[in-house]
């Protein structure tokens, strides 16, 4: 019978973590559009953003050999290639983590988004914003410009 109790026990704390555990990484983007011609970026920091995403982002598109830069302005003070927008999403559980960044590409002078990246991680699955933030771009940009290989780490963690 104690077997049967561990067993079950054992069950129900598997079902119970693999719950707490989601990942989710996806994109999407117009198959007309030559990401190959996007050399330049303009990334719009968030209102709400305290943390200095925009920042990150930047940063990751200079790591992958874009030239990006960011700031506050709506429109991007000089002539860019695209326009980048994010939205973050934090929770609680024993510290403060990103559960979700979600990243679009816009046409800088008709704003029309033309591709869209997400990343989503559970407490369990949790990682730093700045492997969050690679992970989206990776997704976004795969198969259609070459990136530099991802050299591992994940920085915050």
């Amino acid at each position: 019978m104690k077997k049967i109790i561990i067993g079950i026990n054992l069950i129900l704390i598997t079902i119970m973590m693999s719950a707490c555990s989601k990942v989710i990484v996806k994109s999407d983007s117009d198959p007309n559009v030559n990401f190959a011609s996007i050399k330049s970026y303009y990334v719009q920091k968030s209102p709400k953003d305290g943390r200095g995403l925009e920042k990150i982002i930047a940063e990751k598109l200079n790591e992958f050999g874009f030239k990006a830069t960011s700031g506050t302005d709506a429109k991007p003070p000089y002539a860019v290639d695209a326009l980048v927008t994010y939205k973050d999403h934090w929770m609680w559980d024993m510290t403060m983590y990103m559960l979700e960044i979600d990243i679009e590409l816009h046409d800088p002078d008709s704003n029309f988004i033309f591709a869209s990246g997400r990343s989503y991680r559970t407490s369990l699955a949790r990682r730093s914003p700045e492997a969050m933030i690679d992970e989206v771009l990776r997704d976004i940009f795969k198969g259609k410009v070459n990136l530099p290989e991802n050299k591992g780490g994940d920085k915050g963690e």
